[in-house]
């Protein structure tokens, strides 16, 4: 045929220039035709909230739509069912993909074992604290008589004491034993009345009692100034270490 025949330079160049365009149509045929046909470019897919569900049943939730997942952390959260997803990335609402995988991190199936800590000659307040930063329960506070008020004087799991140190799980609950300020000893009231002041407190203070309020009052007559005029509760029954006691003063 005489369009092939290549007896002149214009045959020649026409020749190149229908290999050139030939080629050119192969390589934007197989980027623009091929490529999207084959890998779906441009499609994408919007990450769905994929938090709080069970891995059990995240494989088939996410085959469906086309995406994938990867467990690459696991960790302890106290109240969480094991095996719950905690975390994800990419973000829910995020365009990714098909074929993606989701990074995810789940709630242990197994609480991790670690030292008990120290609770007991510390307060009340501080000792919860502690309990929170180590995934540890707060149980129940029991009060019993002893002046340390506010102490803690045991620490307890199950009704049984436990020992700084001691190997417990996270999520475990410990009882706290407190003390409430008063002792167990009872004893009869002693009288105050026409006691001065400070002579009243020091004793009060070897006897275990504290000074409640303390009422300033115009002596009447037969008073002396800076004495106990009145006091409560009053001579006759008995009280316990550590209760209060209120006074009237002369002034």
């Amino acid at each position: 045929m005489s369009f092939f025949k290549s007896d002149t330079w214009f045959d020649v160049f026409k020749h190149l220039a229908v290999i050139g365009l030939l080629a050119a149509g192969l390589v934007l045929g197989f980027f623009y035709v091929y490529l999207p046909l084959t890998t779906h470019h441009g499609e994408t897919i919007v990450v769905p909230k994929i938090t709080g569900m069970n891995l059990g049943e995240l494989e088939n939730y996410l085959d469906e739509r086309n995406l994938a997942y990867f467990v690459d952390d696991s960790s302890y959260s106290a109240g969480t069912r094991p095996l719950t997803v905690l975390t994800q990335e990419p973000a829910p609402g995020e365009k990714v993909k098909e074929g993606r995988k989701i990074y995810i991190s789940v709630a242990m199936s197994r609480p991790p074992v670690i030292k008990m800590p120290k609770l007991t000659e510390g307060s009340a307040k501080v000792a919860q604290l502690i309990l929170k930063s180590y995934d540890l329960e707060i149980g129940q506070i029991k009060l019993v008589p002893d002046l340390a008020q506010n102490q803690v004087l045991k620490q307890q799991v199950n009704g049984q004491d436990i020992a700084p140190g001691a190997p417990i799980a996270k999520g475990t609950k410990v009882d706290l034993i407190v003390g409430d300020g008063q002792g167990n000893q009872e004893f009869p009231i002693p009288t105050l009345v026409n006691m001065p002041e400070d002579e009243a407190r020091t004793l009060l203070a070897g006897q275990g009692l504290q000074v409640g309020e303390v009422f300033k009052q115009a002596a009447e007559t037969g008073q002396t100034p800076g004495t106990v005029v009145r006091q409560r509760p009053v001579p006759g029954a008995t009280i316990r270490t550590g209760q209060l006691m209120d006074l009237w003063i002369a002034e």
